[in-house]
């Protein structure tokens, strides 16, 4: 068994406990008693979920990312570079194939994601308030997945660097669960209760009143 595929396996292994831990909170989340809302609904909470989940994301929905644009824009691209990341690590056995151009490019957009994920670390560090709210774990999550991006971004243009992207995916799945990394599942139930609470209580903007 060579390396590539020793630590292969090992970041399969990790993915597979990653997605038990993530579904067992999912399990245990939908258990949890839901806040009862007593006002009589007066709109449509389809429309407000539907609003929730797409132009209520947008930057100029919300003041705060109206008045730090480039922050919300470095966040989605950190983001947007982290999911390029995971499909990465899926579809890994087959990335030789691509072709060097190909490669490159993913390349390219995977380095981004690094440098704005380091950009976002040393804000944590430096800016006044992110610095007094950030927490350890805050710290090292942002920084483990970025040092993720930039394995991957090293193994698309090295290929025998395949092994530390494969033990840095490791580690990162396996802390995931126990980090602040586990918030893309908080993420999705806020908006989910933003979205019922908004809709029925008809605060939507009123071009979006309208969906039933």
């Amino acid at each position: 068994m060579n390396i590539n595929l020793f630590t292969g396996m090992l970041a399969g292994f990790a993915l597979f406990f990653t997605v038990a831990a993530f579904s067992w909170r999912l399990r245990i989340y939908n258990r949890l008693t839901r806040p009862v809302d007593r006002a009589k609904p007066r709109g449509s909470v389809k429309a407000g979920m539907l609003y929730a989940y797409t132009t209520g994301m947008a930057p100029w929905a919300k003041e705060s990312t109206r008045l730090h644009m480039l922050a919300y824009l470095r966040g989605v691209a950190f983001h947007l570079g982290i999911f390029l990341g995971l499909g990465l690590l899926l579809i890994s056995p087959w990335v030789h194939l691509f072709p060097a151009v190909l490669r490159i490019l993913i390349a390219a957009g995977a380095a981004a994601g690094t440098v704005f994920g380091l950009i976002g670390f040393a804000m944590r560090l430096i800016e006044h308030n992110l610095k007094a709210v950030s927490t350890k774990d805050d710290l090292f999550s942002v920084l483990l997945v970025s040092l993720f991006l930039a394995a991957a971004t090293l193994w698309l243009l090295v290929p025998v660097t395949l092994p530390l992207f494969y033990m840095i995916s490791v580690v990162m799945l396996v802390y995931a669960p126990f980090s602040k990394i586990r918030h893309c599942i908080y993420f999705a139930y806020s908006r989910l209760f933003y979205g019922k609470f908004i809709g029925s209580r008809a605060v939507l903007p009123h071009s979006q009143q309208v969906v039933r």
